[in-house]
C-alpha cells in the first residue's frame, strides 16, 4: 500500500480517485434495465420465466418458480449442525439488537383541547433480494438475516424473498434453511433486474411489495433506483469500503487483515488507513503485502489495494478523526489507545468498530447491528438498514372547538401570507354560528 503524508497534493489526488469510484450508471445500462422492468410490468410471469431460462436456469418451468414446501424440507438435510449452531446464534443476536429499534404509536394531550399523535404501522409486504453468490456456491446467508429480521420485528405481514436459481433450478440449501428459520415461505427463484421488477409491480405469481431491500449487482442496484418511488427501497449501495484509524498501539497484522477483508470484496472496494505514526504505516504496508500473497482472492484484493487503497499519515489523532468525518466511510475501525475517549468526535460513519478485537466481519455476520450500510460518503446523511425501513408513520390530529378558535386567527394569517385564500376560508367558515 502506498503511504501519503496528509495534507498534501498527492494525498488529495488519491482521495479524489477513491471518492470518484462511487456507483455510476451508463446511459445504455439505464436503457437496458428500463426495458427489462417495463417487460416485467407488462408481461408478468411470461417475462420472468423467459429471463430465468435465458440467464440462470434453462429448464426451469413457471410452475417451479416458487420454492415448494418439499424443497424447504429437503434443504435441512443438506446443512450440518455447526452451520445451524452459528445460524441460531446470529439470529438471536441480530434480533436482540433490532428489537431495540422498534417504535410504538403515541398520543400527546399537552395543549388543552387538542390531541396530537403518531401512528406507527408496518408496511403490508416487504421484498427481500438475496444474491445467489457465484452460481449458488457461496450463499449470502447473512443477507437473509439482515434483511428479514428487521422486517419481522417491524411486524410486516408478508415477506417475499427472491434469489437467482442455480443452473439446475435449485436454491442453495443454506439460504432456504435460514429463510425457514425466520418464517419466510414466499421464496421465488428469480434474480437481477427482473426480480426487482416483479417485486415492484407484482405478477400473477409474485406478490407486489411495498418496500424492497437487499444488496445486489449493478443491474439490481439500478433497477432499485428506477423503481424507487413506485416502492420504497433501502438505499443505493456502492462499492464496499473500510477506513481504519490507527496509532502506534495498533497491531499491524490485525490492521492489515482488516484492510484486506474489504479489499477482497471487489476490485473497486476501498481500504484506507489513517495513522499518526509513520512507523505504523510502514509496518502495516509490509504486512498487507505479506498477507495478500496467501489470499484465495488475492488478484481482486491486489487490484483494490493498488487503485483504491491508501495509508494517510496525519499529525495527530484529532486530524485523523476530522479526515474520517470528511470521508464518512461505510465501516470505520478504531485501532487506537483509549478509543472510547474519542467516540463522541465521530459524526459520519455507517458503523464504528472499536478496539483490536472488533474487526468489521463481526458486524457482517453476528454482532447484531445491520451490515447493510451507507457507502461512498452517504453516511453524512444516511443510516444502516433498520426496523424503520419497514414502518410508516401517520400523524394524528384532533382539535376541540375551543382549541380551534384559539388558533384560527394564526392559521388564517399564515394562509393569507401564502396567498391560499381557500385555506383561510376553510377556517373562517367555522367561525360563523352553526346553521340550524
Amino acid at each position: 500500500m502506498k503511504i501519503y503524508s496528509y495534507p498534501s497534493e498527492d494525498a488529495e489526488k488519491k482521495m479524489t480517485t477513491i471518492s470518484s469510484r462511487s456507483l455510476a450508471f451508463k446511459t445504455e445500462e439505464y436503457q437496458s434495465v428500463s426495458r427489462i422492468l417495463e417487460d416485467v410490468r407488462k408481461n408478468g410471469d411470461t417475462a420472468l420465466i423467459e429471463y430465468v431460462n435465458r440467464f440462470d436456469a434453462p429448464t426451469l418451468h413457471l410452475a417451479d418458480l416458487k420454492v415448494s414446501p418439499d424443497e424447504m424440507t429437503r434443504a435441512t438435510n443438506h446443512v450440518d449442525g455447526s452451520f445451524l449452531a452459528s445460524l441460531n446464534k446470529a439470529i438471536a443476536q441480530i434480533e436482540s439488537f433490532h428489537q431495540k429499534q422498534l417504535q410504538t404509536s403515541w398520543i400527546s394531550t399537552d395543549r388543552p383541547g387538542t390531541l396530537m399523535g403518531q401512528l406507527v404501522h408496518p408496511v403490508d409486504t416487504a421484498g427481500v433480494y438475496v444474491p445467489g453468490g457465484k452460481g449458488g456456491k457461496t450463499p449470502l446467508v447473512s443477507s437473509v438475516l439482515m434483511s428479514v429480521i428487521p422486517a419481522k420485528i417491524a411486524g410486516v405481514g408478508r415477506i417475499v424473498m427472491v434469489t437467482p436459481p442455480t443452473a439446475d433450478g435449485t436454491v442453495n440449501p443454506h439460504l432456504l434453511v435460514a429463510a425457514k428459520k425466520l418464517g419466510v415461505t414466499d421464496i421465488f427463484k428469480i434474480g437481477s433486474a427482473w426480480a426487482i421488477g416483479a417485486l415492484a409491480y407484482g405478477t400473477a405469481s409474485v406478490p407486489k411489495a411495498d418496500v424492497i431491500v437487499g444488496p445486489g449487482n449493478i443491474w439490481v442496484t439500478l433497477a432499485k433506483k428506477i423503481v424507487s418511488g413506485t416502492v420504497g427501497i433501502d438505499m443505493i449501495a456502492g462499492p464496499s469500503e473500510v477506513l481504519v484509524i490507527a496509532d502506534e498501539s495498533a497491531n499491524p497484522a490485525y490492521t492489515a487483515a482488516d484492510l484486506l477483508s474489504q479489499a477482497e470484496h471487489d476490485p473497486i472496494a476501498s481500504a484506507m488507513m489513517v495513522t499518526t505514526s509513520m512507523e505504523t504505516a510502514k509496518k502495516v504496508a509490509a504486512e498487507v503485502s505479506k498477507q495478500m500473497a496467501t489470499l484465495d482472492r488475492r488478484d481482486i484484493a491486489k487490484e483494490s489495494i493498488e487503485n483504491y487503497g491508501a495509508i494517510l499519515v496525519v499529525s495527530n489523532l484529532d486530524a485523523g478523526i476530522a479526515l474520517a468525518n470528511r470521508i464518512a466511510p461505510e465501516h470505520l475501525e478504531l485501532h487506537i489507545q483509549d478509543p472510547f475517549d474519542h467516540i463522541g468526535k465521530i459524526r459520519h460513519a455507517g458503523a464504528v468498530f472499536v478496539g483490536n478485537y472488533t474487526p468489521e466481519p463481526v458486524g457482517d455476520y453476528i454482532a447484531g447491528p445491520n451490515h447493510v450500510l451507507p457507502t461512498a460518503g452517504t453516511a453524512r446523511y444516511a443510516s444502516a438498514l433498520s426496523v424503520d425501513h419497514f414502518v410508516k408513520k401517520t400523524s394524528l390530529v384532533y382539535y376541540s372547538q375551543g382549541a380551534f378558535l384559539e388558533d384560527a386567527p394564526h392559521i388564517m394569517r399564515l394562509a393569507e401570507i401564502e396567498g391560499l385564500s381557500a385555506h383561510a376560508r376553510s377556517v373562517k367558515v367555522r367561525l360563523k354560528p352553526s346553521q340550524p
